[in-house]
């Protein structure tokens, strides 16, 4: 069975290092999973007062998320904490989807996942740590607690390309390997 997973990005920035470290993430899935990058350009600001009904972005990512056997969420570390645009997405998905129907569970109860981040010395430590400890409040079925993070040095920075070392490649290819173990 192949699985399917969604690629959270808590970066809207096109060539954000955190983007380009799910692109480098799909390639060494490769055929092993069916992988997707979530599009979040449409999702609202949550409002209570527009909750119900929900929005028609609201029920298509509530849709994409359900059809996701896993997810990969991946964020970049601001102020020490995850983005806004990341922590909005993650509130309307823990959300009933019925008005004050609180028995049934969210899209993300029992969801597995893990976390990456890319940031600079930190290696996005305090925004993974925040977000799994979010995701387990949700539900979620969390691998590898915090996740791996990736260290970026003055040479990405300066060039705009998410560069790792060989020992980060192969972390990397770990993580991978482990999380569609868990997955299986």
């Amino acid at each position: 069975m192949t699985h399917k997973i969604l690629f959270i990005i808590g970066s809207n920035r096109k060539q954000s290092f955190n983007r380009q470290l799910a692109d480098k993430l799909i390639a060494m899935i490769g055929s092993r999973a069916e992988c997707a990058i979530l599009d979040y350009s449409a999702v609202p600001f949550l409002n209570q007062d527009a909750e119900y009904p929900a929005p028609e972005a609201i029920t298509l990512l509530r849709e994409t998320v359900a059809a996701a056997d896993a997810l990969w969420i991946i964020t970049p570390e601001y102020n020490a904490s995850y983005p806004g645009l990341l922590k909005n997405v993650l509130d309307w998905l823990s959300r009933p989807v019925v008005r004050n129907d609180y028995a049934t569970p969210t899209v993300m109860r029992g969801k597995k996942a893990t976390i990456s981040g890319a940031a600079g010395k930190s290696a996005a430590a305090h925004a993974r740590k925040k977000l799994a400890e979010l995701l387990g409040f949700m539900g979620v079925q969390l691998f590898g607690e915090e996740g791996i993070g990736i260290a970026l040095g003055g040479e990405s920075f300066g060039s705009d390309k998410l560069i790792v070392s060989e020992d980060t490649q192969k972390a990397l290819q770990a993580h991978v390997d482990n999380f569609l173990s868990f997955l299986a």
